[in-house]
This record gives C-alpha cells, structure tokens and sequence, in this order.
C-alpha cells in the first residue's frame, strides 16, 4: 500500500476539523452504562467548547466524568465507502465553565451558529464546558489513520504488522 503524503493528510485533517459544527459524545451514566450524543461545538486556543443545557442527559454525563471521548465524522453522503468514513476523535477533559465570562469563546459561538441563536440560549438553562483534547486518532481511508493531537503537531501515520492476524 502507498506511504501516505503526510503534510497533505496533515492539512485534510485541519481542513476536516474546521468544516465541522457539531461533535459526538461519548459519555457514561453514574452506573458506567455508556451513553453517546452530539453538541454543537467551536475551537479556541487549542481546546473544545459546547454549550449544551442542563436538562439535557449528557449534561450531567459530561459534568461528572472528567474524561469523555470525542468524534468529529464525515457525512455519510459525502462518503463513497461506509467502512472508511472520514473521522477523528479524542480522549478529553471537561470543565464546566459555567454561562457567565469567556465572551471570547461565545464570540467564537455567535460568528459560527449566529449570534441571535446564542443571545437565545445564553439565557435559558445552558453551561459552556471546556473539552481539552489529548490522545486522538484520525482517519481517513484504508491504511490512512493517524496519531495526532488537535493542532496537528502530532500526526503520525499508524502502521499495523499484518503478520500478527
């Protein structure tokens, strides 16, 4: 199989994060039964912000665990093969920050969903929480999956011994 061109897979990926508007959760309840969602998301500064609403389970989910999963991926549409959908995803820390303050990361909200929308839901029920990303893979096709962190500065391509089946 072709090397991939890792400073192009480099810029799909960056590319690929910045097309997205929401993310998937992947969370567990007090019992450990696991839960999965999606919240609308932005990046600022190398980290990941949602503001999801209290009523919400995976409020609750995201607010008691300190490290939750996330996934960013392809539409399934813009997919021509189901088993190679265009993805990536992180081990994260969350934070509730709360809903008052950090005006630079609910600018980042209103230039994304519109700022009548988050006028809207920065006066009901909702909290921003900081996700801080670590371990994260990213994939892209057949032989095309990559270590990385969300910036890109790591991005190494994954190679698996075929032999050891």
């Amino acid at each position: 199989m072709k090397q991939p061109n890792i400073e192009e897979s480099r810029g799909k990926y960056i590319d690929f994060i910045e097309s997205r508007k929401s993310l998937i959760l992947s969370t567990q309840d007090a019992e450990g039964t696991p839960f999965i969602s999606y919240a609308p998301f932005v990046k600022v500064d190398g980290k990941l912000y949602i503001y999801i609403s209290r009523i919400s389970d995976h409020y609750r989910f995201v607010e008691n665990n300190e490290r939750i999963h996330v996934m960013l991926i392809n539409d399934e549409s813009a997919t021509p093969n189901a088993f190679a959908r265009e993805r990536a995803r992180w081990v994260c820390e969350s934070q509730n920050l709360g809903n008052e303050g950090h005006e630079a990361i609910f600018s980042a909200f209103d230039e994304k969903f519109g700022d009548k929308m988050m006028t809207m839901l920065r006066g009901l029920d909702f909290s921003l929480f900081e996700l801080t990303p670590s371990a994260g893979r990213y994939v892209v096709g057949f032989g095309q999956a990559f270590e990385v962190d969300l910036a890109g500065d790591r991005f190494e391509h994954v190679v698996v011994d075929r032999k050891d089946k």
